[in-house]
């Protein structure tokens, strides 16, 4: 018996496959991006610190330098003369980090703000701590025409010479025993040499150190200037003659000195010291 051919089923159509992605697949395709984004804004935060930092630096050393600068200068134009203390009377204050300083000096054209004094060179120049707008401390000048009353907007509006002021200590040279004292009390007298050291910034958000320290030593080259050489010996003009009027050499052109009876005058006019004293600028 011969059995009938087997008629074989067509297959059935092949399935689209679906263009969407699973579940699986997106969420590892987030979990990707969100790790290159961590790592983009890594390198980005860290070059923006890094910046930041620099910037930072640079500032606190620049305006470490200008402060030093501008203490080195009027310390160098210091002057004094004994018969004026009011006028000349070297203040200085000095207490751990903290320090203030006041003197008369002859300053140079290119100190800070001498275009507001015009040629009253001889000024009273002040440094000081005080509070910043930030709660910080910052380093301030004030200066006024020596024989004159201190401006009003000087003494408001004094120029900030550095800002985050950690520390500002003064040291002196004891002239006796040859060592760093942090007190002046000879206040009609000039050191011969003083110790600056000026901390700015902060080391670390963490730390109390200051970022940038610099000290710096001066040698003051001026003297007090004695009474005879500002007013004369007897205390008028110079030489004892009247103000305004120069002394006259002895008679029978013999040169005056304590020896021989006369005023003790030669016959050129006595010279006060560090040019200051007489002439233009004499007190």
């Amino acid at each position: 018996m011969q059995l009938p051919p087997f008629e074989t089923l067509p297959a059935p159509p092949p399935r689209r496959r679906s263009a969407a992605f699973t579940l699986l697949e997106v969420m590892v395709a987030l979990a990707l991006l969100g790790i290159i984004m961590v790592a983009i804004y890594s390198s980005w935060y860290a070059i923006i610190k890094g910046s930041k930092v620099a910037l930072d630096a640079a500032a606190a050393a620049q305006r470490t330098r200008v402060s030093m600068h501008a203490l080195q200068d009027s310390l160098l134009s210091a002057c004094m003369f004994s018969s004026n203390p009011k006028y000349y009377a070297f203040l200085a204050e000095s207490e751990g980090d903290t320090a203030s300083l006041s003197f008369a000096a002859r300053l140079p054209k290119s100190f800070p703000r001498s275009g507001k004094f015009g040629d009253l060179e001889f000024r009273r120049v002040s440094f000081s701590l005080e509070p910043g707008p930030d709660r910080d401390r910052q380093l301030v000048l004030r200066q006024s025409p020596l024989f004159m009353d201190p401006d009003k907007d000087e003494m408001l509006h004094p120029l900030v010479l550095a800002r985050n002021v950690k520390d500002f200590i003064l040291e002196f040279l004891d002239p006796r025993t040859g060592e760093w004292i942090s007190e002046w009390q000879s206040t009609n007298q000039l050191p011969k040499m003083m110790r600056i050291t000026l901390g700015l910034g902060n080391l670390d958000k963490f730390s109390t150190k200051p970022q940038e320290v610099r000290v710096t030593t001066v040698a003051l080259p001026s003297q007090t200037v004695s009474p005879q050489y500002q007013f004369g010996p007897g205390g008028g003009g110079l030489g004892g003659q009247p103000p305004g009027q120069l002394p006259q050499a002895p008679p029978n052109g013999t040169q005056g000195n304590p020896n021989n009876g006369q005023p003790g005058f030669n016959q050129t006019p006595l010279q006060p010291a560090n040019g200051f004293g007489g002439g233009k600028f004499g007190r």
